[in-house]
């Protein structure tokens, strides 16, 4: 019997879902950095940048970055880890990982790269001081073993670093939602010429576990000191996890 999962606000087979993830970032990742310019004025930016300052890379770190897209994040850790260090840039969607890995290219840094899917890392355990994945983990169709998968990789003492979207403070929601179901899609559609795309996106932040749920994931996958960071109102979330 197929097993179902959620895409957007569909209900579709699990091995379909991968294939329509696929699908929408094989789409997006050549515009994926303007779109997420235009889409957050800008402040996925500086959620990055707060997520990297609790990261806390020193030289000589290994650090895994997954679901790294356009490699923002492993290029700051990279240059924080130097060349004692190890930095991995990781993604499941081919396109999106070209984009990030042409891009560090261009600006002379050769970091190792690989295809991979989160929920089956091809990494020993106890290897990394730091794992992040900002902005994937809601893609992705199981969620508790992405996540058991993080804390296996991770060195005990290390870290791990989920920022995500997560839910709007209450006041804020009904004009989000105007936002995302009504501006989105038709940015995505004047940008990269895909509004379907970027309408799932909104609902798949919709479908995504909130604050607390991620929290208690996070505690179920193993890992302890766990907590959160609320950004701009709850648009966007960053937790936090070690490995005892």
């Amino acid at each position: 019997m197929t097993n179902s999962t959620h895409f957007g606000y569909q209900t579709v087979a699990e091995e379909d879902k991968v294939k329509k993830v696929a699908e929408v970032f094989h789409s997006v990742a050549a515009k994926y950095d303007v779109m997420n310019d235009l889409m957050s004025g800008g402040l996925h930016r500086l959620w990055k940048t707060f997520t990297i300052a609790q990261a806390g890379v020193r030289p000589g770190f290994k650090v895994l970055d997954i679901a790294g897209g356009t490699g923002d994040l492993a290029k700051a850790f990279a240059k924080q880890a130097g060349a004692s260090g190890e930095v991995w840039l990781t993604d499941i969607n081919e396109s999106m990982l070209g984009v990030g890995r042409d891009r560090l290219l261009n600006k002379g840094m050769a970091i190792p790269t690989a295809l991979c899917d989160a929920e089956k890392l091809p990494f020993p355990d106890n290897y990394f001081d730091r794992v992040s994945v900002a902005f994937g983990l809601r893609n992705m169709t199981h969620k508790d073993a992405a996540l058991a998968e993080m804390r296996r990789v991770l060195k005990p003492g290390g870290k791990l670093l989920v920022l995500e979207f997560s839910k709007v403070w209450e006041p804020l929601q009904k004009p989000y939602d105007v936002y995302s179901f009504s501006v989105l899609p038709w940015l995505g559609k004047q940008i990269a010429n895909d509004a379907d795309s970027y309408r799932y996106l909104a609902e798949s932040i919709r479908m995504h576990p909130d604050q607390e749920t991620l929290k208690t994931m996070m505690q179920d996958a193993g890992l302890d000191k766990v907590t959160y960071f609320n950004l701009t109102a709850g648009v966007a979330a960053l937790h936090t996890g070690v490995k005892l």
